[in-house]
């Protein structure tokens, strides 16, 4: 008869779904200014699963073992390809970016949960900053496609450094715009999803400020029934998602967030991605690879 004692609880729950294992292929290299790039990889059964603020996790090569998360950007499920956006922060990246169409490339994914959108709130607002844009864009393009709400979603871009794209003017009006804020993103603009764009380096037709100060003026522009059908959605550096969070909470809007968290296993079981969360409960400790990376903004960040 055995004597061991009743079996001891995981720290944590088990993840919802296994990631994808699979031997992908490089379909094309974007590069932009300030070493960023947007890769293509041909990735039919991950592409099949990614949604809106799902990671994958790209090997880089021999010299750089470790695999690397970045967020989707685009996903197209008919043609069995996915779409990452990233710059070159460390080796692994380096070595990333030295694949050519062609080359294959191993990749585990999609992970994660991603953004959640209301139906009851139609005016989802997407503040992006950096390369932290890419799970926003993929937002953008599948509310074109959900046919549960009216969506009028509002896309803010925010960089100091160039923009991994070539902005122009936008032939959308936006109202409540600050004034002379006229620049956007060509793919969101060529979609119908209207974009504006803000940087401190006094780029034509930018707002001259952070992008939460444009978040911010553009909400302050809505009177009391239109800012109730607003959600907010934000990804970028951590100091920008906390500001975001403050931003949302001012004026009564939901948000959630996506952290950029080294996820070094992907599947839950290293537990290094721990995110301090804040429940009615008091706080718990979650894993931005199955838990998140998408949270409740006023969770990580309370008042």
């Amino acid at each position: 008869m055995s004597t061991a004692g009743p079996a001891t609880p995981h720290r944590f729950p088990p993840p919802p779904g296994v990631p994808c294992l699979e031997d992908g292929r490089v379909l094309s290299q974007r590069s932009f200014e300030d070493a960023q790039w947007m890769l293509r990889l041909q990735a039919p059964r991950c592409a099949a699963r990614a949604l809106p603020g799902s990671v994958v996790h790209l090997a880089g090569d021999e010299d750089a073992p470790m695999r690397r998360p970045l967020s989707i950007m685009r996903a197209d499920v008919a043609e069995g390809w996915l779409e990452v956006l990233y710059q070159e922060l460390d080796p692994g990246l380096a070595a990333l970016a030295r694949r050519r169409a062609g080359d294959p490339l191993s990749l585990l994914g999609p992970i994660g949960r991603g953004f959640v959108a209301d139906p009851a709130r139609p005016r989802p607002l997407l503040v992006g900053d950096g390369v932290g844009i890419a799970p926003l864009v993929f937002l953008a393009e599948s509310l074109l496609d959900d046919r549960r709400a009216a969506w009028q979603p509002l896309v803010l871009v925010g960089a100091e450094t160039p923009f991994p794209f070539r902005a122009r003017p936008s032939t959308i009006l936006v109202p409540g715009m600050p004034a002379g804020t006229i620049a956007c993103m060509p793919l969101l603009d060529g979609w119908g999803v209207p974009s504006r764009l803000a940087s401190r380096a006094g780029r034509p037709g930018c707002f001259d400020g952070g992008v939460t100060a444009l978040a911010d003026a553009w909400l302050g522009s809505l009177d009391a029934a239109a800012r109730s059908e607003v959600q907010v959605f934000a990804s970028g550096p951590r100091p920008m998602l906390e500001v975001t969070a403050a931003l949302a909470r001012r004026h009564a809007l939901p948000c959630q967030v996506s952290l950029a968290e080294t996820l070094a296993c992907a599947t839950g079981d290293c537990a290094s991605c721990t995110v301090r969360i804040v429940t009615p409960e008091g706080p718990v400790v979650q894993r931005a690879c199955v838990e998140g990376p998408v949270f409740d903004a006023a969770a990580v960040f309370p008042a």
